[in-house]
Formats: C-alpha cells, sequence, structure tokens
C-alpha cells in the first residue's frame, strides 16, 4: 500500500493535547493547555443563540456574513486607526489556525523561504513545510526574548516570501515594540516580502502596554495580513471564529484558499462574535485588567513557592525556569512528574521549537486564564509537593 504524506504522517500529536490527556488521567488541575474557565459575555452567547434559533442556519456566505465583517472593519478603525474595506478587505475563518492554513497555502510557493520566531506556536512550522516553504528559523533568548537584529537580518534574503510572528507572542508572553515592528517592516520592504502577523491576543496585554499591529506602520498597509480570534477576545475558543483583514490582492488568493478548506464558518457563531467587537471599551479594558491580576497571582504564588517566573506581558501564559526547585531532569521530565506527583499539569516549552532537543530544556509555561480557585488549587498542590 502507498504511504501517505510523509510530512503530516510523521508529526506526532499536539503537545496540548499529549499533557490535557495526561491530565485528565490523573485528575490534575490543568494549567497547560491555553482556555479559560470563564463562559464568556452573556451578551455575546446571547447573541449567537438567539440567531441559532431566529436566523438562517444554511450556508452563509463564503466570506463571512456582512454584520461580522464590518464589525472586524470597525474594530480595526476603533483599535488601530485603520481603514478597512469590509466587502474586499475581510474574511471569516473557523478559527485563527484554519486562518493560517488559509494565508500559507495561499501565498507560498514550494521553495520560498518563510521567516518565523522561536519559541513558535504548534501549527506554525507543519503549516509552513505542507505549504512548500523553507523555514528560516530565528531564536529569542530569556528572559528578555528580545528581538536579535542581526540574526534577524541574515535571516531574510531575496528567496523570502513571508514573515509570521505572533504578538502578544504565545509561549513567552512577549509584545513587540514599536522599535522591533519597525525593524521587521524595514526588512520586509527591503526583501519585498510579506508579513503574516498572528494577533489573537491583542486585547489581552498588560503593565499600560499597547498592542501595535504591524499593518499600522509606513508602506505596510498593503503587504500584511492581520488574523484576530474571537475565541480568545471573548474567552470562547470552542466556536472557532476567527477573521483576516489584508489588502484586497492578497485577500483574493487566500479567500480562494479558504473556500477549499472550510468554505464557511457557523452562522450564529459569527452573529455572536459581531455583536463581541462591538462591545463597548470598557469590556475590553475589564479583560485585560482581569487577566493581568490572574497572571499577578499566580506568578506570585509560584515565585513564594521557589520558581523563577519570566516577565509575561501579554496572553494568557507565565513562563518559570523550575530549576531553583531543585529539579534535575528536562522541561518534558518536569511537566510529566507534577503531573503525576503533584497533580498539576504544565506544558513543557521546548515542544515550541522545532528542535525540542536543541532548545532550552528547564522552562515549564503555565496558563493563568482560570478561576480563582482553579489556579489556588493548583498552587496549593504544587507548595505541598514541593515543601515536603
Amino acid at each position: 500500500m502507498k504511504s501517505a504524506n510523509l510530512l503530516m504522517s510523521s508529526l506526532g500529536t499536539t503537545v496540548f493535547e499529549v499533557m490535557s490527556a495526561l491530565a485528565r488521567e490523573h485528575q490534575s488541575v490543568n494549567l497547560g493547555q491555553g482556555f479559560p474557565d470563564d463562559k464568556g459575555p452573556q451578551e455575546v452567547r446571547a447573541a449567537a443563540a438567539e440567531y441559532l434559533m431566529n436566523g438562517h442556519n444554511q450556508y452563509p456566505p463564503m466570506m463571512g456574513i456582512p454584520e461580522l465583517r464590518q464589525a472586524v472593519a470597525e474594530h480595526a478603525r476603533r483599535f488601530q486607526g485603520l481603514s478597512v474595506d469590509w466587502q474586499t478587505e475581510v474574511l471569516v475563518t473557523s478559527g485563527a489556525t484554519e486562518a493560517l492554513g488559509d494565508c500559507l497555502l495561499g501565498l507560498i510557493e514550494p521553495g520560498d523561504e518563510v521567516v518565523l520566531i522561536e519559541p513558535l506556536y504548534d501549527s506554525y512550522l507543519p503549516m509552513v513545510r505542507r505549504a512548500g516553504g523553507v523555514p528560516k528559523l530565528v531564536r529569542l533568548e530569556p528572559p528578555t526574548w528580545r528581538l536579535p537584529h542581526e540574526e534577524l537580518a541574515a535571516a531574510f534574503s531575496d528567496r523570502t516570501k513571508l514573515i509570521l510572528f505572533n504578538t502578544p507572542m504565545n509561549p513567552c508572553s512577549k509584545v513587540f515594540d514599536r522599535d522591533e515592528l519597525d525593524f521587521i517592516a524595514t526588512l520586509c520592504l527591503k526583501h519585498d516580502a510579506y508579513a503574516v502577523c498572528d494577533e489573537v491576543y491583542e486585547h489581552i496585554i498588560f503593565d499600560n502596554r499597547r498592542h501595535v499591529s504591524i499593518m499600522t506602520l509606513p508602506d505596510m498597509r498593503t503587504r500584511t495580513v492581520r488574523i484576530g480570534s474571537a475565541g480568545k477576545s471573548f474567552s470562547l475558543t470552542g466556536w472557532k471564529v476567527g477573521y483576516i483583514t489584508a489588502a484586497p490582492e492578497l485577500m483574493k488568493t487566500i479567500a480562494k484558499t479558504h473556500q477549499f478548506m472550510t468554505f464557511t464558518t457557523p452562522p450564529n457563531l459569527q452573529w455572536g462574535a459581531a455583536t463581541g467587537l462591538r462591545l463597548a471599551d470598557d469590556y475590553y479594558s475589564t479583560l485585560a485588567g482581569d487577566m493581568q491580576r490572574k497572571r499577578d497571582r499566580l506568578a506570585n504564588a509560584l515565585t513564594d513557592i521557589g520558581f523563577d517566573v519570566l516577565p509575561a506581558h501579554g496572553t494568557y501564559f507565565v513562563t518559570t525556569d523550575f530549576r531553583p526547585l531543585g529539579f534535575n531532569g528536562t522541561d518534558d521530565d518536569f511537566c510529566r512528574h507534577i503531573t503525576v506527583e503533584a497533580g498539576v499539569t504544565a506544558v513543557p516549552v521546548s515542544a515550541f521549537y522545532d528542535e525540542p532537543v536543541r532548545a532550552p530544556r528547564h522552562f515549564a509555561r503555565f496558563c493563568f486564564c482560570k478561576h480563582d480557585e482553579t489556579l489556588d488549587s493548583a498552587v496549593d498542590r504544587l507548595g505541598r509537593h514541593f515543601r515536603r
């Protein structure tokens, strides 16, 4: 029998599913996979439910229902000052992961080089390679995670088709500042490359920082693809509603890819996401404030236990160095150990690198988008385990 695709068949199960399955097996407190305990805004859920019962439940338009595409354009103007044509520059997808797939499969030709920044979200590399792209990896180093200008410049060439990066950044909770974005933009312009920017955590940002989209920078409007997520912005990760903003010429190809991937997304969930994007500004400031409080609650408690907790400027996650606890194994060993022996699950940060054996092996990522009692239970279990 002929073999299946060698790239895809060689991939392992995503680390999030592996650790969540281990958490279920051992009934541990799961701070590994990034999904909130919160149910999401009541008015957003109610809008989706009402549409499901009374709205149009047949195929919606392939690009997305007008109400959501209009809301995405309004949202871009409100928070980034962008003027977006909802009819030619906005596409609704079944989650941000589908959006990434549409962009990468639609824009990359076999042999094109793609610049990626490690540590990186685990779907990036498989999708780039499946599209025929050649990854050019640039590594950020803890604890500051500063962008290394010389290494990034060396990764670009005339063969570079695009750079794909995430800000705020999972897993290391970095927020790219204006100087870093300016440098990336300069390289894109020099080498005639696109920027595909995964901005799903745009509203989960801390300490009075501001999310800046590279799309707003000079001369980047027509060469940037911007990806957002209702799941992250409204704590509704199971809905899998994403959206892409791009200039019309880019969008034409991305949309053609989308039509043969999922074609469309449940209309009631689109309606609910449109309701969410039109929530008042205080919703978004409260979301960020609540997540910052949870970050501090967990980070301070982990520090008290003995972890070295790295700064977290956005997203749902804190990265910790567990060596001060006296654990001498790898991050995989550590995360399995605390799941089985302490009843708390985290994710090994080396899983976010192309070659985990060459990555830092002493960091674990904990998720804090949970109820306070969940965080406190995890801290109590870890404290009792490591203070024995």
